[in-house]
């Protein structure tokens, strides 16, 4: 599958033919309505390629045209979703000129994730764009940046989110966490910007709440995607007497942490929010068995059409499918759109507020309060792949086992957004 970047003149990446279905269907999809049955929705996927950061950026690329393919077969507004990609450096204003860009080629739906502080630039944007252009709206859907702030005091009306934020795989996470004894002293390893300040943030007021015996031994916070070598920050660990590490660490930042943990023989637990991303199950090979544990909205042992899915991206790309709430995306785009028997995105955002559709987690709502999507959580752990949990990320021999899944009432937290809609 060919991947579009900012090199070829975005008039001629939005002139590109659609990509053919795959012979395996998106969900069964009841008759399209006449209104948008053969529409094209252009939308632009704004992503690192590039950097320490750019093989996750790849993977992600890849996984969102492949499932847009999935679901061009079959859905329930009919459409065809052609989605193309940027490479923004994990740069805001890189970032921003792609928006500019992308809106001037016609775009009105922009995916980005990788990276709260250009979640944060995005959210503006599109935000002062929608009010000094009405009738060439934008809508952001968020898959991955997590900082809860954009649900809460900067929530915005055009932004909403198919990952759980950092708060809600918190509570999943220490609501795990509360019933082991034998964690006593945690430390707190995190990047520098908000999604990293989060963590740790949540992560002290849920241990506090939950498990007030738990000691904090130490926390750092390091810059994102630039540290090669994680080994002082692994003594560290070590000389605070630390038998837990927290961390929001994903890409090669969580992927060279555990290297280092590897070689220095640290032995405790590490509880993550991405050991399934690009690079990091390598860098745990067996060497962190039943010690790493993963929350997270799915995991690589899902069931049914998802797993298909991921059975067969593998064997297409050599690689993993992750990145899921791409599903949630077009599942919940393509359902909006039916209710509204439109493609105009400020039809479309007024259909999604409140949408509860079926997913592959099961049962999910984007909550019309502040655009959270509301789903299950799991709590999995590394071990060796084998019995009903067969798929082995970066075919390593391990796998993510579920131990504990959270309902949709138990991962969900309050939220402060006074939502300020149009008109």
């Amino acid at each position: 599958m060919k991947i579009n970047v900012t090199a070829i003149a975005l008039s001629a990446m939005l002139a590109c033919s659609l990509a053919q279905a795959q012979a395996t269907k998106a969900p069964a999809a009841a008759a399209a309505p006449a209104a948008t049955k053969g529409q094209v929705v252009k939308m632009m996927w704004i992503d690192p390629l590039t950097g320490l950061m750019g093989p996750v950026g790849t993977n992600q690329l890849k996984s969102v045209q492949f499932l847009a393919e999935k679901w061009n077969a079959s859905n329930p507004a009919g459409v065809k979703f052609e989605v193309h990609g940027t490479d923004n450096k994990l740069s805001p204003a890189e970032s921003l000129n792609a928006l500019k860009a992308a809106i001037d080629g016609g775009v009105r739906y922009v995916l980005q994730g990788n990276g709260s502080s250009v979640a944060g630039a995005l959210i503006d944007a599109v935000d002062k764009h929608n009010a000094r252009n009405p009738g060439k709206e934008v809508v952001y859907l968020n898959y991955a940046a997590v900082d809860p702030d954009f649900t809460n005091s900067k929530c915005n009306y055009w932004h909403f989110r198919f990952d759980a934020d950092t708060s809600m795989k918190m509570e999943a996470m220490t609501t795990y966490m509360k019933d082991k004894p034998e964690v006593k002293k945690v430390y707190l390893l995190n990047q520098n910007y908000s999604h990293g300040h989060q963590v740790a943030k949540y992560a002290k007021e849920t241990l506090a709440r939950k498990r007030p015996d738990v000691q904090v031994v130490g926390e750092d916070l390091h810059p994102l995607a630039q540290v090669r070598d994680f080994a002082p920050y692994i003594a560290k660990i070590k000389a605070s007497g630390a038998d837990t590490v927290i961390t929001g660490n994903w890409g090669s930042d969580l992927s060279l942490l555990i290297k280092a943990a590897n070689e220095a023989g640290y032995n405790g637990q590490f509880f993550t929010y991405y050991t399934s991303v690009t690079g990091t199950p390598s860098a745990l090979g067996t060497g962190g068995a039943g010690r790493v544990f993963q929350v997270g909205y799915g995991h690589p042992n899902m069931t049914g059409t998802i797993q298909k899915y991921a059975d067969e991206f593998n064997g297409k790309f050599k690689d993993d499918l992750y990145t899921l709430a791409f599903h949630h995306v077009f599942a919940a785009l393509s359902n909006a759109m039916a209710k509204a028997g439109s493609t105009d995105p400020v039809k479309v955002a007024a259909a999604l507020e409140g949408l509860k559709f079926t997913s592959f987690n099961g049962e999910v709502e984007m909550r019309k309060a502040d655009h959270q999507l509301q789903q299950p959580l799991y709590l999995t752990v590394w071990q060796k792949a084998g019995g009903k949990y067969t798929y082995s990320p970066e075919k390593t021999g391990m796998t993510l086992v579920p131990v504990k899944e959270y309902p949709s009432y138990v991962s969900s937290t309050p939220t402060t957004c006074q939502m300020k809609r149009p008109g």
